[in-house]
């Protein structure tokens, strides 16, 4: 059962401890490379407070963004501005996504995101977590996947886990931190390689954030995940 409001409530922690990271940032900082390929901190920025918007668009029964086009321009639009307009933009629409959540009467019914994805809207607070959480982590600025939260963690790993489920691209896999074990890849009587490390690092893999260096695999070698 997904609890919506436990996951709000992680949101805004989560939003919190960003904005007070990015705020001890200068100006010259936020123009710098973030960890996203072509991507300074600016834009890393400009992307967390347009996704909450489109994220209100979707809570409010309309399209998440107008087009791909327009989503990649208000980015690009947004990212040379200074540290103070940063902040102000993903503190403002951090808080119109929650006016918006603290709005929704029917939590049960089924929205459609970016590409004709569909979803509970139930599940929409944790999406948002996933932005907040791992872009802090694109950012570079000291916080590491080692440090959000296990629960975070461990759901992000599940919900990859079975996102990868039955692609044909990735061998049957079983995804172990040596306590927990996922299974994901294509449909099989049994794993072909089994893939074992800490937690940070697994979930870095299937996210695409890190390369797998530090993770063993046996029956063969560390599949190639397609790009999410």
């Amino acid at each position: 059962m997904i609890d919506h409001a436990h996951d709000l409530a992680s949101v805004r922690d989560a939003t919190e401890r960003l904005l007070t990271a990015v705020g001890k940032l200068d100006n010259a900082s936020v123009t710098e490379s973030s960890r996203l390929p072509g991507w300074t901190r600016g834009h890393v920025l400009a992307h967390l407070a347009r996704n909450a918007d489109a994220l209100v668009n979707v809570l409010e029964g309309r399209p998440m963004y107008v087009s791909g086009e327009a989503r990649d321009a208000d980015i690009e639009r947004d990212a040379p501005r200074p540290l103070d307009a940063q902040l102000t933009d993903v503190r403002e629409s951090a808080a119109r996504f929650q006016d918006a959540s603290a709005a929704l009467a029917d939590w049960s019914r089924t929205v459609e995101l970016r590409g004709g994805v569909t979803d509970s809207a139930s599940r929409l607070p944790f999406r948002r977590w996933v932005e907040v959480e791992l872009h802090h982590v694109d950012l570079d600025i000291g916080y590491e996947l080692e440090d959000l939260p296990a629960e975070f963690t461990e759901r992000e790993t599940d919900f990859l886990a079975a996102r990868f489920a039955g692609h044909p691209d990735v061998p049957p896999t079983r995804l172990t931190d040596g306590t927990r074990a996922w299974s994901t890849g294509r449909e099989a009587a049994g794993p072909e390689v089994t893939v074992t490390g800490p937690p940070a690092d697994l979930l870095g893999w299937l996210a695409g954030r890190r390369e797998g260096t530090a993770l063993s695999a046996e029956g063969g070698p560390l599949p190639s995940l397609p790009p999410l």
